[in-house]
């Protein structure tokens, strides 16, 4: 290591013990009404934003609008012949505050449909990108040459009223969401089929027809990605990507630039990356243990050297939820309909079996619970969608409802930007020792 880098690091090894002397002899002291823990510690526990679209309960889970996600199983409009809901209802449920009748959805397709078009000089954009670029990193470029189409941005440079930011954000919004699923299956078939693409089908809906153009004509496998589509569309607005969105948003940027912040933050390992972790370590285990179903026992002790080793268990654990993700549920209940015997599948059933106690014994684990990523993989993989690499770009053009959705709110409710207080690790220093105030 250089030298410039070894002065770095001592420097850094310092100040971080200096911190966790700090936060162990005086975190619980605070700023105001918040704690110094919270401060250091990713803001955890503090409530600081709107978001009306969604909202997480440690107990139910996710629930959009006041609907848990069983409930918009029951409630929300399905395809012809389908039986899992479909997208659009959930999307107009955010927007309207309203359940969405069969009508209403056909109407979301439509619009979608009409919107969809994808300008060449985008695909001509990803293309300019090598092959080995990682999948996020491409639908992120997409989005960004995307943003030439913003109606918001032009419209603000002509000059515009406040009252009508909502307007030209509306149009984006629905302008993006009707593209990503043609970018995300451009990419998808540029990088891993041969550059072979696959022309929309008009006479499908939102998902069924993104399943197309990835190239799965399975009925399977368009339910689960209204499925898949559905429950991970928002999770209230502290997660990084719908965080991210709103505040890039809160800026007044368009919703192209706002979008591409959270599909950023999406791309990391601690955020929506984690999905195609967990499938990664599954494979792992496999090829170690020589076997496609390994046994409770193999996985006991599997789980036992990850964790000895220094590392998590992909898939569990959720900085809200005390019980098991009802996105992981729903998948589940699916993969026990659809694919009872796969491989893949029973051994996710089998780690949802074995790792809970694992972790409540440590006794430092307050949510030893799957969450979503946990068991997204093996239904992809069922069917046939073995690049995991690829999962967080479905998982992105899911997420555009939420975020989407809730940054029209934004801008309808007149929020104002964002701009919370920082400080330094000397004047807390200082404060501690009388010497210093910290304003609020």
């Amino acid at each position: 290591m250089e030298a410039y880098k070894e002065k770095f690091k001592a420097t850094a090894e310092k100040e971080a013990a200096e911190i966790k002397e700090i936060l162990k002899d005086h975190g619980t002291k605070k700023i105001g009404e918040v704690s110094l823990s919270q401060v250091y510690q990713g803001m955890r526990g503090i409530t600081g934003l709107v978001s009306e679209t969604s909202l997480l309960d440690s107990q139910d889970g996710i629930r959009f609008r006041g609907k848990s996600i069983p409930e918009l199983q029951a409630t929300l409009p399905t395809a012809k012949n389908g039986h899992e809901p479909l997208p659009e209802g959930l999307f107009h449920l955010m927007l309207m505050n309203e359940l969405p009748t069969q009508a209403d959805v056909e109407e979301m397709t439509a619009r979608w449909q009409r919107r969809s078009h994808v300008p060449t000089h985008v695909f001509n954009t990803i293309d300019a990108l090598p092959l080995s670029t990682h999948p996020m990193t491409m639908f992120v470029v997409g989005v960004m040459a995307l943003q030439t189409q913003s109606s918001f941005a032009k419209e603000y440079a002509k000059g515009m009223n406040k009252k009508d930011y909502w307007e030209y954000t509306f149009d984006d919004a629905m302008d993006l969401i009707a593209r990503l699923p043609r970018i995300a299956a451009y990419i998808y078939r540029r990088k891993y089929k041969n550059n072979e693409h696959i022309q929309p089908n008009g006479m499908l809906d939102w998902a069924g027809n993104f399943a197309h153009m990835l190239g799965y004509e399975d009925e399977g496998f368009k339910e689960l990605m209204r499925l898949y589509m559905t429950i991970h569309a928002d999770h209230e607005g502290g997660n990084v990507s719908a965080h991210a969105t709103h505040l890039v948003g809160s800026a007044l940027s368009d919703p192209y630039l706002s979008f591409a912040a959270g599909m950023n933050g999406l791309a990391g390992p601690l955020h929506g990356l984690a999905n195609q972790e967990v499938i990664k370590w599954i494979f792992e285990m496999q090829e170690t243990l020589g076997t496609e179903v390994p046994s409770p026992e193999q996985i006991t002790q599997y789980v036992k050297d990850t964790l000895a080793s220094g590392k998590v268990v992909p898939g569990y654990g959720h900085a809200v939820l005390r019980k098991t993700d009802p996105r992981f549920t729903a998948q589940m209940e699916f993969g026990k309909k659809h694919m009872p015997k796969d491989p893949l599948c029973l051994t996710v059933w089998n780690i949802y079996e074995t790792v809970p106690p694992i972790l409540q014994s440590l006794g430092k684990i307050k949510n030893p619970w799957p969450n979503v990523d946990a068991h997204s993989g093996a239904l992809l993989v069922h069917y046939g969608m073995v690049e995991y690499e690829f999962y967080t770009v479905l998982f992105g053009v899911s997420r555009a409802l939420g975020v989407m959705a809730s940054l029209i709110w934004d801008r309808a409710l007149g929020f104002p930007i964002e701009r919370p207080k920082s400080i330094t690790t000397q004047l807390v220093k200082e404060w501690l020792e009388g010497k210093a105030e910290i304003w609020e």
